[in-house]
């Protein structure tokens, strides 16, 4: 079994979080879902107040690292102490899966140089400033490059969290789970509408 950890930040988009959770989740026998936050405890993001179940200290597995985005990834970029967090669970994990604006965090963290990333379309402008040298795909629903997983705007996770399963098991598995959220999966990871 893999562990996904999910990192958490004040202001955080919920669905850019739980979308993909809910994705991954659907495979018990292989996936189980941390959320964590620096300190534990409860975070705010946009729907309300949850509870981060461990701290960035207690993380001993490094598995798939899922980074949401959301407004308070402005005020992130800047901390210091939480970039280099990021940059740890980057380079450290098997698997990076970034929702909207969390590749800017990505990006701050240097993980993304001379890679393929997306993000937010509506924060483009602000995103892409973040790293230059980040070879950003306006267009893609979603882009992989190596280990990572990007994607554009928060539904946008959910078809990239359903790619990343059709990538690591098979198409089918990917489709049986978006039926049985009864989500219409946008499968174009090169075609985003909303772009």
């Amino acid at each position: 079994m893999q562990i996904v950890n999910v990192l958490l930040f004040e202001d955080f988009t919920t669905l850019d979080a739980f979308g993909p959770s809910e994705v991954l989740g659907r495979l018990k026998d292989d996936f189980r879902i941390d959320f964590v936050s620096m300190n534990g405890g409860l975070v705010n993001g946009s729907a309300g107040t949850v509870v981060a179940t461990k701290a960035i200290v207690e993380v001993g597995n490094y598995d798939i690292f899922l980074l949401p985005g959301g407004f308070g990834t402005r005020k992130m970029a800047d901390d210091a102490a939480f970039i280099d967090q990021v940059k740890i669970f980057a380079e450290t994990s098997q698997h990076v899966l970034s929702v909207c604006t969390g590749s800017a965090l990505l990006a701050k963290a240097g993980v993304l140089k001379n890679k393929r990333a997306t993000s937010n379309k509506i924060a483009w402008d602000w995103v892409v400033q973040q790293d230059p040298e980040v070879i950003w795909i306006r267009k893609a629903r979603w882009t992989i490059d190596g280990k990572y997983y990007t994607s554009s705007g928060i539904t946008a996770g959910i078809d990239m969290a359903l790619g990343f399963i059709a990538d690591k098991f098979d198409d089918a598995t990917a489709r049986r789970i978006a039926k049985s959220l009864e989500y219409i999966w946008n499968d174009d990871k090169d075609n985003d509408q909303c772009a």
